[in-house]
């Protein structure tokens, strides 16, 4: 399970563990010869390590190609698991100065008008803007949740030993992070903006994944495809190789030619989106392409969603972007906010990746909950299944070192 906690101020949770008990096998491993890179960021952005079918471990043994477990008369399976150094944090990217750690162990002691005060005391030429002002005050309000909520929940998480102390010399080293893995999801969206646009009656429903170990590029562009198999599938995309999970359909698309998924005629109970926020970082790095708040209300939620649909938005920790989904996107896709939630990141040992008080980036993103409010017959039809949803939870992990891993949520 992903989970490894729950208690009362949400859950302690491996990214890791959810990944490699995603059954990733392939069957008949002597389809994909030796030494070809597999590359999963379609599902996860990330290197994996072939490991045996057979194996148990959590972290799995890296073996190779010649290592497939198989018997005679049935098919050979080779599992792919994802590299444990990319969550290997075991410390803070930013530690806290003193006076932080003090706030942190004391979070009674500090109200937003005593941090603001100190602030400007530190930094007496600092002048804040109305974003900054409205990221303390909502920090203010969250703090004590997000600081007593982790406490307990990383307090239990190394009495279980999920969490456990870095030795001195351990934590003097530097992380190692892995380099650049292949393309990404930014590099695949540029590719889908360079074919042709389709008319609408040439799109395909649906395009099942067969065992080829290569489908046209623009095929995987044109409709939605489905891995109905019990095994894993690869896909190759730009000269890289690409895991599909069983049991699994994607549509690799941009955000203005979602058409195939509408004619895939399927209704979701759970709607989960994590849109390319604007931001300085973005804009200074150039990694992707954000959208504006315009183009996000262009999402067709309300076609795809079913009765009841719960509507999860991720939103970075400006402001402005909270407010957007709260009170212009939500009731625009007549979607009813019901709750934010807390996505914590910390170290193997327990701390916070950032200060917790820090100006700049924090250790938390938010996730906004609402549900659609659909047509009042099918709503009261399916209302006996509905589970209310908690205002205020946590989920603490230690984050990917790949560029914007959110965690699972499927185990809450």
């Amino acid at each position: 399970m992903s989970v490894v906690l729950r208690l009362a101020a949400g859950w302690l949770v491996d990214h890791l563990s959810f990944i490699n008990q995603c059954g990733y096998e392939v069957c008949d491993s002597s389809a994909y010869p030796c030494g070809v890179t597999i590359n999963t960021s379609a599902a996860f952005t990330g290197g994996c390590h072939a490991g045996s079918s057979s194996s148990s471990s959590r972290s799995g043994a890296a073996l190779g190609c010649g290592d497939a477990i198989g018997t005679e008369g049935k098919r050979e399976k080779k599992r792919y698991v994802f590299r444990e150094e990319f969550f290997d944090i075991s410390k803070p990217h930013i530690a806290a100065d003193p006076e932080q750690q003090l706030w942190q162990r004391y979070p009674n002691m500090v109200s937003f008008f005593h941090c603001l005060l100190v602030l400007q005391k530190r930094k007496r030429k600092y002048v804040f803007n109305q974003g900054e002002l409205d990221a303390l005050e909502y920090h203010s309000k969250v703090r004590k949740l997000i600081w007593e909520g982790t406490l307990h929940l990383v307090q239990e998480g190394l009495k279980s030993g999920f969490l456990h102390p870095i030795p001195a010399e351990l934590s003097c080293r530097k992380s190692v992070v892995p380099g650049h893995v292949g393309c990404g999801l930014a590099e695949l969206c540029e590719m889908a903006k360079q074919f042709p646009a389709v008319n609408e009656s040439d799109y395909q429903a649906v395009c099942v994944l067969g065992d080829e170990t290569s489908v046209p590029e623009q095929d995987l562009l044109s409709c939605v495809m489905e891995n109905r198999s019990d095994c894993a599938k690869i896909v190759v995309l730009m000269g890289q190789k690409y895991l599909v999970p069983p049991r699994s359909s994607f549509l690799l698309s941009d955000i203005s030619c979602l058409q195939p998924l509408l004619n895939y005629k399927k209704k979701y109970d759970v709607i989960v989106i994590d849109p390319p926020w604007e931001n300085k970082s973005v804009k200074r790095s150039n990694r992707y392409s954000y959208l504006s708040s315009w183009q996000i209300k262009q999402i067709p939620v309300p076609a795809l969603a079913a009765p009841n649909c719960l509507v999860v938005t991720w939103v970075t920790n400006r402001q402005k972007h909270l407010r957007f989904v709260k009170d212009e996107l939500y009731p625009h896709w007549s979607v009813k906010p019901l709750a934010e939630w807390h996505w914590v990141k910390i170290t193997k040992a327990g701390e916070y990746v950032l200060p917790l008080d820090s100006l700049h980036k924090k250790p938390y993103e938010v996730l906004v909950l609402g549900r659609v409010q659909g047509d009042i017959t099918e709503v009261l039809r399916k209302t006996e299944d509905v589970l209310p949803v908690p205002d205020h939870k946590l989920i603490v992990s230690i984050p990917c070192s790949l560029h914007s891993h959110k965690p699972p949520l499927t185990g809450m």
